[in-house]
This record gives C-alpha cells, sequence and structure tokens, in this order.
C-alpha cells in the first residue's frame, strides 16, 4: 500500500527545493552601513564590520557582526556599548525595522538623536546613556509605542522633556539624569495613576532648570528679603540727598538773586 500525500503538501515541497534561498534584507544592510560610516572606531573593536558582512548580516542566528544578534533573518538587537565609540547616530538606524533593542551606551557619541528613531516601531530598549549626545529629545519617539526602557542619563540633552512620553504605557524604566534639561517635567511622567510605574527623583536630577515632581522645590533665584530692605534703603538716602542737594542749590541761587536785586534799588541822597 503506497503512502498517500496530499497535493498541497507536495506543492510545498516543490517550491520549497527550487525556489532560490531568500535575499539578505536590504534595509538591515542599509542601515548597518551607514551606522558603520557614521561611528569612529579608534579601536578597532568593529573590525569584522565590513561592506560584505553587510550583505548577509543574518546567515547565523547570532550573526557575525560584533554586537548583533539576529532572529528570523533580521537585525533585532544591537549592543555595542564599552567599545570607545565616537562619532554619531546616523539617521539611517531608522532602516533596522526590525530592531528590538538598542544599546549604545559608555561610548563618547555626539550629536542629536536622530528624529528617525520613531520608525523603529519594534523597538522596546533604547539604552543611549554615558555619551555626549546634545540637542533635544525628538518628540516624536513615544511613536515607538513597545518602548520598555528610555535610558538617556549622562548626556548633555537640552529642552523639555516631550510630554508625550507619558503615553507609553509599557514604560518601566525613564532615566534623563545629568543632562541639561529645563522646563517642567509633565505631569504625565511625574503623577503617573493607576499601574503604571512611577519615577522618582533618581530618574530627573542633575538638571538644574528641570523643576516639578518629583524633584524638591527649587531655591529661588530672587533677592533675599534682606538685600531688596537694603536695596530699598540705599534707594531711599541716594533719593533723600538728591533732593537735599536740589533745595540747597535752589535756596542759594534764590539768596543770590534777592541780593541782587536789593543791591540794585539803593537810592543816592541829594545834596
Amino acid at each position: 500500500m503506497g503512502v498517500h500525500v496530499p497535493k498541497l503538501s507536495l506543492s510545498l515541497i516543490l517550491i520549497s527545493i527550487f525556489l532560490p534561498p531568500s535575499t539578505p534584507d536590504q534595509k538591515d544592510e542599509s542601515c548597518l552601513t551607514h551606522l558603520f560610516e557614521s561611528f569612529q572606531d579608534p579601536i578597532g573593536n568593529l573590525h569584522n564590520w565590513t561592506k560584505l558582512a553587510f550583505s548577509n548580516p543574518c546567515s547565523d542566528f547570532n550573526s557575525n557582526l560584533v554586537g548583533a544578534t539576529c532572529n528570523n533573518g533580521r537585525i533585532y538587537k544591537l549592543s555595542l556599548q564599552n567599545l570607545s565609540l565616537r562619532g554619531s547616530i546616523s539617521p539611517y538606524i531608522s532602516n533596522c525595522t526590525n530592531l528590538q533593542s538598542l544599546d549604545l551606551s559608555n561610548n563618547s557619541l555626539t550629536g542629536p538623536l536622530p528624529d528617525e528613531l520613531h520608525y523603529l516601531v519594534n523597538l522596546a530598549v533604547l539604552n543611549l546613556s554615558s555619551n555626549r549626545l546634545s540637542g533635544a529629545i525628538p518628540p516624536s519617539l513615544p511613536m515607538c509605542f513597545y518602548l520598555n526602557v528610555i535610558d538617556l542619563h549622562d548626556n548633555v540633552l537640552t529642552g523639555t522633556i516631550p510630554p508625550q512620553i507619558g503615553s507609553l504605557v509599557r514604560l518601566s524604566v525613564f532615566d534623563v539624569s545629568n543632562n541639561k534639561l529645563s522646563g517642567p517635567i509633565p505631569a504625565s511622567l511625574g503623577n503617573r495613576t493607576g499601574n503604571l510605574p512611577r519615577f522618582n527623583v533618581s530618574s530627573y536630577y542633575g538638571n538644574k532648570d528641570l523643576y516639578g515632581y518629583p524633584l524638591p522645590p527649587m531655591k529661588s533665584k530672587g533677592l533675599s528679603v534682606v538685600a531688596i530692605v537694603g536695596i530699598g534703603l540705599g534707594s531711599g538716602l541716594l533719593s533723600l540727598a538728591l533732593s537735599f542737594t536740589v533745595v540747597c542749590v535752589w535756596l542759594r541761587a534764590t539768596e543770590q538773586k534777592t541780593a541782587a536785586e536789593q543791591e540794585g534799588k539803593i537810592v543816592l541822597p541829594d545834596y
């Protein structure tokens, strides 16, 4: 008795045999190529990041590239921390559309956070801490809806914290300490309600112009009461001295005028 093979299964087998293997993802290739070009690697830690490797970065589950991990033929994790990297983050990072974790912490990267980060819609972990990144936090970043970690501490970021970040319901780690951020901490982050994780002072300290809960009240930058009273008294005494001087000058002028008039009215006697 022969074995009956369903026609559909047989068709699938034939297709898998005769079709060529799937080609490497061109978006990942573009992402890695531009990212490598934007980096400076003085120690050579990215020694195997070559054009040949970029053409097929996910031939293996862990990838042949330092710090890269693949899943289903796509780059889904880049762990490039503590590699003494310099340079900037290429906006072409957005081409790694399957990326779920990006860790570039503890390097010497400069420049802004690319606005294009919001195209990484699968991103769950973003760790860019301990670099020299500058500029503002992109307000479009919360479009990465699955973000669970945003760690940007120890940079030189400026501007305000986008209030949209508070809408990230999966966010459990948020750290922007030791930057140059200013303005109020959005209520959507400082006063999270329900089961949403809350972030304490350690997430925000080290930004001298940042204020709002949970940070303690800012010390008044105005003049103290003693200084204000002193300035007031000083101003009053100065005004009094000026007024006294003006009065004295006026009286002196009046006396001289009166004396001159009296001299002009002297009547000589008749002889």
